[in-house]
């Protein structure tokens, strides 16, 4: 038996895109940059699709800068390009749960404002 599992957490690296598909549903796609999974010190950085309702929660909520946990399945997907030739990437086919929002200047400066977390 395999299992095909991907959790992780890290920051938005932009704010999320929401399209809709042919069949009416709609899909949310965020770019997030993971601490140490491109090396021992580097981030490493992953595609990740939400599908519905939780996507567009995401979309509406989300913005650069937000630290985020995703929990679902790996896809890898691969094509040519005339530029760049072989490409491929990774995406997390998932959830994703909201942890905490950018800091402002002010917390940065120590003042610490109340903050709203959503779940999806």
């Amino acid at each position: 038996m395999s299992v095909n599992r991907f959790i992780c957490t890290g920051n938005l690296t932009k704010d999320p895109l929401v399209r809709e598909l042919p069949s009416g549903s709609s899909v949310c796609e965020l770019r997030v940059a993971v601490d140490g999974m491109g090396g021992l010190e580097e981030p490493g950085y992953i595609t990740v699709s939400v599908f519905g309702k939780p996507g567009e929660a995401a979309a509406r909520y989300l913005t650069k800068g937000w630290l985020v946990a995703v929990d679902g399945r790996l896809q890898f997907a691969q094509w040519d390009t005339e530029e760049k030739g072989a490409r491929h990437e990774y995406t997390v086919i998932g959830n994703v749960e909201f942890l905490s929002a950018p800091r402002s200047p002010e917390e940065s400066n120590g003042k610490q404002a109340g903050r709203k977390v959503a779940r999806v």
